[in-house]
């Protein structure tokens, strides 16, 4: 781009509100397990191993229905966080209170679009019920 092009419509374009999910939160035994992987392997490979939970839009739908996404990573002052900014992933874990918390991040705009398009009616029998069942055998 020269000086003498004018201002991108950047300035136009909706803002991208990013907000996080919780994957999967482990205590106890669980997330003994992985915080051992962490101590020996690396944060990396545990975030890899706790993402086998991530199932993409039914793991979205749950935690917006749940209520578990947040605008920043939920964490006590004591956690330690991982972010992997190149899965998108966030690793919270705390040793002293044995747990571990995988979260993701989401475009929560994209969402609240998908939200307000209505879903088309389904083969366009929306308006019928279950087919009716007859009391017995007639005979």
């Amino acid at each position: 781009m020269n000086s003498t092009t004018p201002a991108s419509t950047d300035s136009l374009a909706l803002p991208v509100e990013l907000r996080w999910m919780s994957i999967v939160f482990m205590q106890g035994e669980e997330a003994a397990t992985v915080l051992d992987t962490i101590d020996k392997k690396g944060a990396e490979t545990a975030i890899q191993h706790l993402s086998q939970w991530d199932f993409g839009d039914e793991t979205r739908d749950a935690a917006l229905v749940n209520g578990y996404v947040y605008d920043d990573i939920p964490r006590s002052p004591t956690d330690r966080v991982i972010r992997d900014k190149a899965s998108g992933y966030a690793l919270a874990y705390n040793h002293q209170f044995g747990y571990v918390s995988l979260l993701g991040r989401f475009d929560s705009v994209v969402e609240d679009m998908r939200e307000s398009v209505a879903r088309p009616a389904r083969f366009g029998f929306s308006r019928h019920g279950p087919a009716r069942r007859a009391n017995g055998i007639r005979l």
